[in-house]
Order: structure tokens, then sequence, then C-alpha cells
């Protein structure tokens, strides 16, 4: 049962990222990315990671995707009916360099050391909240501060630069 579930679930994340792509609609096109989220969920908590569940649930297809509708909305854009790729020799020529690209991407990372070592087996604590908590203050705790300061920068510029001159 829990195969079966797996399955769907991944079928799911695989068909609504494709359809994130396929969307001319912008607002569909967000819509399709929460259930894809939703579906990234399902694999989550299958896998025994609760609170990766949680915060992709809670953050990801709460706040942020609440933040992409506003965007998409404020600035509602009206897409130019412009087509780079048009007729069978662009459709070719962009299916070609797509898998010419996926082709490069899997030889780069079949090259990286460890590639080829088998899983490790996941603790008894991975994906609960003690389990990232005991990660991410102790092996990655550098690399935690740099994200935090990259944040605090990042919303300082947009502080400035979305203040009026006065």
């Amino acid at each position: 049962m829990e195969t079966l579930l797996f399955l769907i679930a991944g079928l799911g994340a695989l068909v609504t990222a494709v359809l994130v792509i396929w969307q001319r609609n912008p607002v569909l096109s967000a819509l399709f990315l929460v259930l894809n989220l939703g579906c990234v969920a399902i694999l989550f908590l299958i896998l025994g990671g609760q609170f990766l569940a949680a915060v992709q649930v809670i953050v990801y297809a709460g706040a942020i995707m609440v933040l992409f509708l506003f965007v998409i909305m404020l600035l509602n854009p009206e897409m130019p009916r412009r087509r780079f790729a048009s007729g069978r020799f662009g459709l070719g020529l962009t299916f070609a360099l797509g898998v010419l690209f996926l082709a490069a991407l899997a030889r780069g990372v079949m090259a990286l050391p460890g590639a080829r070592d088998p899983l490790p087996v996941p603790g008894p604590d991975f994906g609960t909240a003690a389990g990232i908590g005991r990660l991410l203050f102790s092996a990655y705790l550098y690399p935690f501060e740099l994200t935090a300061v990259l944040l605090l920068v990042a919303m300082v510029g947009a502080v400035v630069l979305a203040r009026k001159e006065t």
C-alpha cells in the first residue's frame, strides 16, 4: 500500500511539474506549483520526514505561494504571443537541446566523487525536528548563519530600493 501511494504521489509530482512549465497562464502555473508542493509533502511523509512535510506545506505551499500569487496578480503580466521555437524544426531543436542538456547533467552528476556509492540508511530521527535541529546547529551551523546574514542583507537592500525619495 505504501509503495502504491509513493508511486501515485511521485507521478502526481511529475505531472504537476510538467504542467507548471506547460501552462501559459501564470496564475494556473502557480496553482499547479501548489499541487506539486503538496505531492512532495506526501513523499516526505512516506519517507518519514514529518517535519519536512509540515515545512513544505506551511512555508512553501502556504506563505511563499501566497506571495507569488500576489506578485502575479499585482503585476498582471500581459505576455506577448511570440513563439521562439515554432514549427517542426523549432520543436525538434528544443527537444534535442533538452535531451543533450539532461545527458550532460547526468554525466556531470555521475562524475562527482561518491556518486556511485550506495545511499546511506537514514537514522531513526531522519526528518524529525530533533534530527534537523541537531544537524542544523552542529554540522551546518556556519552555512545556516551565512544564510541568515544573506537574507538580512537582501531584506535591507529591498527596503532601500523600495524607499521613496523625499
